[in-house]
């Protein structure tokens, strides 16, 4: 066994070799198969679908409500936990049957690659997990030379219309904003993903909205908040939605989000 810390500040007790691993969140599970770590998962969630493979392991249920017999019954030697849809009571009944629980918490996109190469190193792939983190560390550090010498885009990130939420000062995506040549304008609102309020959205005057897209949904589909609907931003046109497992998942694929919302900022810093 080895002494572990992980990014809660707990200490647990974990395998020196892990050889059988649960994931309770999706970003969590694309960041195992990322170290190549696939083939000691062997429980996830109904909502791990990427990598395909992941669609083929075991499910446990979903991200808020796992079930514990059938994670006991895997036999696994660690489960993996997302701040998110960390729950106490759970964690106290994982434990009282001697399975460590490692919660990750990436507030930024250095947390995020921290998270990789602590995933890394305790699943036994310490030198893929730092390759795969130079890599989405030179992708990054590309958006950010393309972008340095614009004028930031003042944003309003969207989470959701009714009720309105948006990304607050403890969120990875305001770190993303800043990165691809934004400013948030909701960067000094406390929590991650706080409610807002029509009149605060109302007074923010955002020149771009940016938004969780998915397949299903079209440009003409995306729904803004009423108190939005009159801003510079939706006036010009300027609202955008992005893949929504680039954004919600903080994981590898953070860095096509990245990517993604540093072309749509500043289009003329990427030519194609």
């Amino acid at each position: 066994m080895r002494d572990v810390t992980d990014e809660a500040g707990r200490r647990l007790k974990v395998s020196a070799q892990v050889e059988r691993v649960v994931s309770l969140a999706p970003n969590l599970t694309e960041i195992v198969y990322a170290v190549g770590a696939g083939k000691k998962l062997v429980g996830d969630t109904s909502y791990c679908d990427y990598p395909p493979e992941a669609k083929e392991v075991a499910k446990v249920g979903d991200t808020m409500t796992p079930n514990i017999e059938s994670i006991v019954a895997l036999h696994p030697q660690l489960i993996l936990v997302s701040t998110a849809s960390q729950l106490e009571a759970f964690t106290r009944q994982m434990e009282q049957q001697n399975i460590p629980i490692y919660v990750t918490d990436p507030h930024d996109l250095e947390g995020v690659f921290r998270t990789i190469q602590n995933i890394g190193e305790l699943l036994g792939e310490k030198e893929h997990a730092a390759q795969v983190v130079g890599d989405l560390r030179r992708r990054a550090d590309a958006v950010g030379t393309a972008v340095k010498d614009k004028k930031p885009v003042s944003v309003f990130y969207q989470v959701s219309p009714k009720p309105l939420y948006t990304a607050g000062r403890d969120s990875y995506i305001t770190d993303l904003i800043h990165r691809a040549g934004g400013r948030s304008v909701t960067a000094d609102v406390p929590e991650a993903w706080p409610k807002y309020s029509d009149e605060a959205a109302l007074a923010s005057q955002p020149e771009a909205i940016i938004t969780a897209s998915f397949d299903s949904m079209s440009k003409e589909g995306m729904e803004i908040a009423d108190s939005l609907k009159k801003s510079p931003a939706a006036k010009a046109g300027r609202v955008y939605g992005i893949n929504g497992d680039y954004l919600s998942r903080p994981g590898p694929r953070l860095v096509n989000g990245l990517e993604e919302m540093a072309r749509r900022l500043h289009p003329d810093a990427f030519p194609k």
